[in-house]
């Protein structure tokens, strides 16, 4: 099986042209060095540092501790393909640029498009990985992360927990006249916090009778499955009435008609890194179901940058290709990671701008998600009309 997998490989690798084989060998060296250099960066500045502190301070055990670095380090490799790829390209393009390789290329009819074709090829490649490991792998891995760190500290595990918690039901209410029916706001649910399948601190506010209003005020409440409504425990009701009376009613146990929605918002992760984009998608319309239409609409840039995030590496390698390949580049490897980091910074400071913008509502968030990448795609196409003059 192996020899017949290895024979395949074999062929298809011949299959490629001689010179795309050799520009990918030269590229794949630098690449896997800068995807190091960046993750060991990144990974002891967001994740080693603070490990270190909780072995020390609170008795965390080094094996959790490697564990969990070991379940980090997927979300670190997702931002450090990006820049590998810019870093890459920059140097492995600049170093054949200096030893007059491109020169010669040139000189037999091979133009800068047909030269950086296996760069971009190659930033591809990156692109779907990095949109596997991020929508596949990283979600699951944080939250294993978070799991693990919090069990070895003897804390409550976060799986199910969360705070202040609103939910917003609208639709249809009933007028005081029989068949006077108009839309609106039905229901206002409110909990202080959500602890292991329980809302605690509940108020709920019913106005799906025109006229009427109606409070729940309880100390708990809990999702019956089996009634298919809420259960709430030890509380009051207090029902407003047209004529301006009040009916006061206190209550060991009250079974309100609801749906469980309030439950699954509770349970959304607060971060939409650890959520895949399928997930996301559903916590988006169960947001907007909700009412809470500032988190839906950044919930919607988040899902938007589920794929732009990736297509960075496909935007840094036609920008340091670009540039590498210009001539008469003589870039070292230094000079080559302080403009990596220049172009990095670049670029993320305009893609948090543009996603700043998204999130208030300014720019509808598919523009704001794809803007940065679009001009940088418009930027990187200069630099190669540029290099092929």
């Amino acid at each position: 099986m192996i020899d017949t997998i290895q024979a395949t490989l074999s062929r298809w690798i011949r299959r490629i042209p001689l010179l795309d084989r050799w520009l990918i060998s030269e590229l794949v060296g630098p690449l896997i060095f800068a995807i190091a250099a960046f993750t060991v960066v990144s990974l002891s500045v967001g994740v080693m540092f603070e490990l270190v502190r909780k072995i020390v301070e609170s008795g965390l055990p080094v094996l959790i501790a490697l564990q969990v670095l070991l379940l980090r380090l997927p979300s670190f490799l997702v931002i450090s393909f990006p820049m590998a790829t810019l870093m890459a390209t920059l140097l492995a393009y600049s170093r054949l640029s200096a030893n007059s390789e491109l020169t010669a290329l040139r000189s037999v009819g091979v133009t800068a498009r047909r030269m950086i074709a296996p760069a971009l090829a190659l930033s591809l490649v990156m692109t779907t990985l990095t949109f596997v490991f991020n929508d596949v792998i990283v979600p699951r891995a944080n939250r294993n992360a978070e799991v693990t760190l919090q069990r070895a500290l003897g804390k409550a595990i976060a799986t199910e927990k969360g705070d202040d918690i609103v939910y917003s039901r609208f639709g249809r209410l009933a007028g005081a006249d029989e068949g006077d029916r108009t839309r609106g706001l039905a229901q206002l649910f409110y909990a202080r916090e959500f602890r292991k399948g329980t809302m605690q601190g509940v108020t709920l506010l019913d106005f799906s009778r025109v006229g009427f209003t109606q409070m729940l005020v309880a100390d708990e409440a809990k999702w019956n499955d089996k009634e298919g409504k809420w259960e709430f425990l030890n509380g009051q009701s207090v029902t407003l009435t047209p004529e301006g009376g009040t009916i006061t009613a206190q209550f060991d146990r009250y079974l309100y008609p609801l749906s469980a929605a309030p439950v699954r918002i509770a349970k959304l992760p607060k971060d939409a890194n650890n959520m895949t984009v399928l997930e996301a998608v559903e916590a988006e319309q169960l947001l907007r179901d909700a009412g809470d239409r500032k988190e839906a609409r950044r919930l919607r840039v988040r899902i938007q940058e589920k794929f732009t995030l990736p297509m960075a590496c496909l935007v840094f390698g036609l920008i340091g290709s670009s540039l590498g390949a210009k001539p008469n580049n003589r870039t070292s490897r230094s000079q080559g990671f302080g403009i990596s980091v220049v172009l990095i910074l670049v670029y993320y400071v305009l893609s948090f701008s543009f996603s700043s913008l998204g999130v208030k509502g300014t720019l509808p968030p598919l523009l704001a998600a794809w803007m940065p990448v679009l001009i940088s795609l418009a930027g990187g196409w200069t630099l190669l009309r540029q290099a092929s003059r």
